[in-house]
């Protein structure tokens, strides 16, 4: 044996150690700001909810104005995620299974809302359907519809901004899937709808399901584009963070902090939820890499 051998077999190996070191202080900060910019601040949102008591709790939730903001708040995420789940399985449909020209540009249209500030989007939906300087005004003076400060309004704005997570998230399990099930389906005479439903729905359902929880806690939660379009009139156009903003202008904090305790939870619903789907999504996703690595 030589030296060299010697000095080798003796030199010592710090660099798991180094390395197991390295990793607890990241896991060791991560965990820190997870805690500071996350746990503290929900805290404290349900110490200063019942700050003056239960009774100002249930009394500030349960105010007919803070009602009409819930009921506008579920009235617009029923409306807009049926429609964006939809129009996301039919683009990503498009985009996954069919060559066409046109097909960036659809990408392109999918991603704009994520480019796009959401208070640039409400601008842009007031300067087409105001009443008054809007673009389309005429026709709508006409027809006497109200888009602009009017519950259609809050709603195509929310449609607009939540309009890519159904699509973004299924276009690329489905692109990973391929044509070749759905080939063999036809061949044998299904029709598109059994097609779909038999072969395709069931790879992508937890995918689906998990684009939808994030169009839902989106659309509760909007601000930006909600704010320009709604013009804040108590009882018929405020959202339940809009309501959260005017109370909180009035210095009512503990109502303020009482009625965001409802978005807390309607956040921590959805955060459970997209958990599990997420889970489930990326077993599915696995399972269908497996099989094409098969073949």
């Amino acid at each position: 044996m030589t030296s060299k051998d010697t000095l080798y077999k003796t030199t010592p190996k710090p660099v798991k150690k180094e390395w197991k070191i390295v990793s607890y202080i990241l896991i060791t900060i991560a965990l820190l700001f997870f805690v500071m910019m996350l746990i503290v601040p929900l805290i404290i949102v349900f110490i200063k909810a019942f700050e003056q008591g239960v009774a100002v709790y249930y009394a500030s939730i349960s105010d007919p104005i803070a009602l009409e903001s819930i009921k506008l708040t579920l009235t617009t995420i029923a409306i807009v995620v049926p429609i964006n789940t939809i129009f996301g399985l039919i683009a990503a449909w498009a985009v996954a299974k069919f060559r066409f020209k046109g097909k960036e540009l659809l990408l392109t249209i999918i991603d704009l809302p994520f480019a796009i500030s959401p208070v640039v989007a409400g601008l842009i939906f007031v300067l087409l359907f105001s009443t008054t300087h809007g673009l389309f005004a005429p026709i709508l003076n006409e027809l006497g519809l109200k888009i602009i400060f009017a519950k259609p309004g809050i709603i195509l704005a929310t449609l607009f901004v939540t309009l890519p997570f159904v699509a973004r998230e299924i276009i690329p399990l489905m692109e990973t899937q391929g044509t070749t099930e759905e080939e063999a389906a036809l061949t044998i005479g299904a029709n598109g709808f059994k097609t779909f439903w038999l072969i395709t729905f069931p790879n992508i359902k937890w995918a689906l399901l998990y684009g939808i929880m994030l169009t839902a806690a989106r659309a509760a939660g909007e601000f930006g584009a909600v704010s320009v379009v709604s013009g804040h009139i108590r009882g018929l156009t405020n959202t339940i963070p809009l309501h959260v903003e005017i109370l909180y202008n009035e210095y009512q904090f503990s109502a303020s902090f009482a009625v965001a305790t409802l978005l807390t939870g309607i956040a921590m619903i959805n955060l459970i939820v997209k958990s599990i789907v997420h889970r489930k999504r990326s077993t599915s996703f696995r399972e269908t890499e497996e099989v094409e690595v098969s073949k």
